[in-house]
């Protein structure tokens, strides 16, 4: 059978200068703490007869949403008056830093997934372990890492933990997204109408979805997160994906959000097992692919990654999975020679140890040895 035509290359790096303009962005955003939801904005004085004049921020959440506006201090506060007036001038620079950075090619996430991931930010979720999975964590990584590739854009936002999240008090998550005023709607978490919710949807067809999620043995089964006030649906194989997470950030409407991400090589081995298990949706499982095997190959041009370090850690399931999808990756990676040996190189080298396990030892003296 002849061989398929060779792809082209899955990705191409920016020059440096883009590089460094994003990491200013993502060091000055980490640091401020709280980010202002919505456009920057603007202050107003409003005075109220009888009571003084308050400083308020005006501003939009979405273009087609009515203004917001948010008290700020009374007219006398000067400290709070320039506190705010110092994150309005941040909040102008990040959005036009962000606006830059979607023209030379990074990855940016829509307005209302901007208006959520800040949110959870603000509220300390990201800090108390929240992970951000799924395809807005390969965006991460592809701008981390200072590379351009294609990547699908999606109206879901995959929110995921291992482990119970350190807050000091439980954090309600419908209240959390409801807060965003995007008209949320709680999404029955099981097959049934009557099962506990582990999505919230925007109204329409395209509406964005937020998906909590978690790990478990069991496909689909729903989890009750107490810290939260919520359910999570689990997934297999996510305590070997969320296991040591990493800070990232991700870039979404005029916003540059500090978020965890999972590491990118357990990223991108769950990818391949998760394109493994969409037999009815064939387009996910064809995304899945494409993105495991962009962040294969950028770990190895790009972050000198070895990859046979990495298998020690993964699941058999997991491997054998990527073991199935190797013929597809041989044609994705033809443009990646290094990449295509490392993966090649790692996913046989396992199978040669997995055989060599099972194989029992014959000891000296043994009958049924051969002669």
């Amino acid at each position: 059978m002849p061989r398929a035509k060779a792809s082209s290359p899955l990705y191409a790096s920016f020059e440096g200068p883009v590089s460094t303009m994003y990491a200013e962005l993502v060091e000055r955003n980490r640091s401020e703490g709280q980010l202002l939801p919505g456009t920057p904005g603007s202050l107003a004085l409003r005075e109220r007869p009888g009571s003084g004049s308050y400083w308020y921020r005006r501003y939009y959440l979405l273009p087609k949403l009515p203004q917001v506006e948010d008290y700020v201090c009374t007219l006398d506060e000067h400290v709070a008056h320039g506190a705010m007036s110092n994150r309005i001038e941040l909040a102008v620079w990040s959005q036009e830093q962000v606006r830059m950075l979607r023209t030379l090619g990074m990855q940016v996430a829509d307005k209302d997934a901007a208006l959520v991931l800040v949110e959870m930010h603000n509220r300390g979720l990201f800090s108390a372990g929240l992970v951000l999975v799924g395809t807005l964590a390969y965006m991460a990584w592809l701008n981390e890492f200072g590379v351009r590739a294609v990547s699908s854009r999606t109206q879901d936002i995959d929110l995921a933990r291992r482990h119970a999240l350190k807050l000091a008090t439980p954090v309600s998550f419908m209240e959390a997204v409801q807060a965003t005023r995007l008209g949320f709607s709680a999404v029955p978490g099981g097959l049934s109408p009557s099962s506990p919710p582990s999505s919230v949807k925007r109204p329409g067809r395209e509406g964005l979805r937020v998906d909590v999620l978690t790990s478990g043995p069991e496909l689909g089964r729903v989890v009750h997160l107490p810290e939260l006030d919520w359910y999570a649906r689990s997934v297999p194989y996510f305590d070997y994906l969320l296991s040591s997470p990493r800070q990232a950030a991700m870039l979404a409407g005029g916003h540059c959000v500090p978020v965890n991400a999972p590491a990118p090589e357990r990223l991108a081995w769950h990818k391949l097992y998760s394109s493994t298990r969409r037999a009815s949706d064939t387009a996910k499982a064809e995304k899945d692919l494409r993105q495991a095997a962009t962040l294969l190959a950028v770990l190895v041009e790009r972050d000198n990654l070895g990859l046979s370090t990495t298998v020690k850690a993964v699941p058999k399931e997991v491997l054998d999975a990527a073991r199935q999808r190797l013929p597809a990756l041989q044609n994705l990676l033809e443009p990646h020679p290094h990449a295509l040996n490392e993966v090649e190189r790692a996913l046989h080298g396992t199978a040669r140890m997995a055989i060599r396990q099972a194989t029992p030892v014959q000891e000296a003296g043994d009958p049924s040895a051969g002669s």
